[in-house]
């Protein structure tokens, strides 16, 4: 049997996901990061893309999240995010609709505040396409 933790993932709006898992995969600031059971404390931001879960029986489950933090406390590990969406609930549509709307914006070149917004959704967009591509990969094996 193989050694678990409890996995917390709160978005603002609700509780997106509570169980046991053996393994946490977030980006982190810094880099991507593994969350195993008995890692020591710690808390990180982090950008925004994909968290990945792998429950005890093996499987996967991702989620996007917008960043947000992420904390690793002996029993449990939380992921607190301002927007986190179940990778299978992503709309394709609407995130590449979001990021040709950002890629627009960038190009006009407007003032300081509109471009940092562009960039921060390009971002965001092109994450939540990354989950749903990583997705589909995961579904094909």
């Amino acid at each position: 049997m193989a050694a678990t933790i409890q996995c917390d993932i709160v978005s603002a709006e609700e509780a997106i996901f509570n169980g046991t898992v053996t393994m946490v995969i977030a980006s982190g600031e810094m880099g991507e990061l593994g969350i195993a059971p008995r890692h020591a404390p710690l808390i990180t931001r982090l950008k925004p893309g994909q968290v990945r879960v792998i429950l005890e029986d093996g499987a996967e489950q991702g989620f996007y999240v917008s960043g947000g933090i992420l904390e690793v406390q002996p029993q449990v590990v939380t992921v607190l995010a301002d927007t986190a969406i179940r990778a299978a609930d992503l709309d394709e549509a609407a995130a590449r609709r979001a990021k040709e709307e950002a890629e627009r914006a960038l190009a006009n070149k407007g003032d300081a505040m509109e471009l940092a917004a562009a960039q921060r959704h390009l971002v965001e967009a092109t994450a939540q396409l990354q989950a749903l591509e990583r997705l589909r990969k995961n579904m094909k094996h």
